[in-house]
């Protein structure tokens, strides 16, 4: 499939809304938007859609697979399902995933649990590993939950903390990495795509960085995985969490993806050892022996309701190929930016977020004191954004549901929202 071919950020004329149509009909990924429910169908009173970096769309395939699985997989196979397919299903999707939007050789990636669990299961692995040092390694502007779980695991671990002081509006250079990593460095922990700004990390020369130092790399991919290109292999990365409910489609609370290097297999022991982690899971054996290969890195029974929806979205960026993928989400991010200096900077907005799209992933953010006011507005008129402190909205656009037209009219609502609250004072 062909590459998006953006328009320049000032190609708003004759007017935006025309402009918006007009890289609608040239937009090569236009055909995926039918596969989601809610979409031209008549089903949904969203205008719209601006959070699919928190809660993707659900695809019309997957409504189906997963029906035929309560009637069929479930309902007709019954536990026999486990021996015909569900205990390899967390690495034949891992698999499937890593080739289509990670750039991982098979054997590597999983699905498991929840992105906290897994983010603690791996961090915790990677600092067992290196018992001779004594540090971590974050940012403060990290997600909370990264910041949290790194936190306890320094207090269990008696290890210290290195904080980076990351622009809120910006996200880590490999310059603050290289003067906070070091001989005690054990472990650093980065998102790829910060999920306040949207910036996106310069992920291969961080790793060589934290590798120069003697220390592993945990990167969270939650903003960055079906939204921007990760070649994982290629970077000689260590470690990776994701979540596959945002770009990836996988539904509410739907269990987050593992990497782990082949080289890193053999040599790390995860701390929740549970049945399914095991060398032989019917054995029963009376000490726990973990599997050789990357089931060492699960722990309970999977959930695997929860990980059917998102093979329709996988094979979606098969399809396509990532490299469409990021250059229509490169495109939508741009018109937003476009649409923000015409309409918004009048009104006060800033945005918040890198302006070069090669420093920007998936979303934008846009900072003004009343926009908490003006996200509660827009949810009553059925265009959704999100709010995140201090005063930003975020325009999470996904690339196989989002037309240029919605986002065209999400951001008039916008602009309409803040100048009615401007009127109102």
């Amino acid at each position: 499939m062909t590459d998006f071919d953006t328009a320049p950020p000032a190609a708003l004329e004759p007017d935006p809304l025309t402009a918006a149509r007009a890289l609608d009909e040239r937009d090569p990924l236009a055909p995926f938007r039918s596969r989601f429910t809610g979409i031209d169908d008549g089903s949904s009173q969203v205008t719209a859609y601006f959070d699919g970096n928190s809660l993707g769309r659900p695809t019309r395939a997957s409504v189906e697979r997963i029906q035929r699985f309560l009637l069929d997989g479930w309902g007709d196979r019954l536990i026999r399902g486990w021996d015909e397919e569900w205990m390899e299903l967390p690495f034949t999707i891992g698999d499937d995933l890593g080739r289509a939007a990670l750039g991982a050789a098979p054997g590597q990636t999983f699905i498991g649990d929840s992105t906290t669990v897994l983010l603690y299961k791996l961090a915790r692995a990677a600092v067992d590993g290196l018992p001779e040092r004594s540090e971590i390694v974050l940012d403060t502007d990290n997600f909370p939950t990264d910041r949290y779980l790194l936190d306890g695991i320094a207090r269990e671990r008696g290890l210290r903390l290195v904080w980076i002081e990351a622009d809120t509006e910006a996200g880590v250079t490999p310059e603050q990495v290289t003067a906070a990593v070091g001989p005690r460095t054990a472990l650093v922990v980065l998102s790829h795509v910060a999920y306040r700004s949207g910036f996106l990390a310069d992920l291969p020369a961080i790793t060589r960085i934290v590798h120069d130092a003697g220390a592993l790399v945990l990167w969270d991919l939650c903003h960055s995985a079906g939204s921007v290109p990760v070649e994982l292999d290629a970077a000689d990365v260590d470690l990776a969490v994701g979540c596959t409910y945002k770009y990836l489609n996988g539904g509410p609370g739907s269990p987050a993806f593992g990497y782990v290097n082949a080289r890193l297999i053999p040599h790390l022991t995860q701390p929740i050892q549970g049945w399914m982690g095991v060398r032989d899971v019917f054995l029963m054996g009376p000490e726990y022996e973990p599997a050789d290969g990357v089931r060492r890195f699960l722990s309970g029974t999977p959930p695997i309701v929860g990980m059917l929806a998102m093979r329709d979205t996988i094979g979606m960026i098969e399809e396509a190929g990532m490299d469409a993928v990021r250059a229509k989400s490169v495109a939508l991010t741009e018109f937003a930016v476009a649409l923000a200096d015409e309409w918004l900077t009048p009104l006060g907005v800033a945005l918040a977020s890198p302006r070069d799209p090669e420093r920007r992933g998936g979303h934008i953010t846009l900072s003004h004191p009343a926009m908490r006011e003006v996200t509660a507005l827009l949810w009553e008129r059925d265009v959704i954004p999100d709010y995140r402190d201090p005063d930003g909205l975020r325009i999470g656009l996904s690339p196989f549901s989002t037309s240029f037209e919605e986002l065209c009219t999400g951001m008039a609502a916008v602009r309409d929202a803040l100048g009615e609250l401007a009127h109102d004072d």
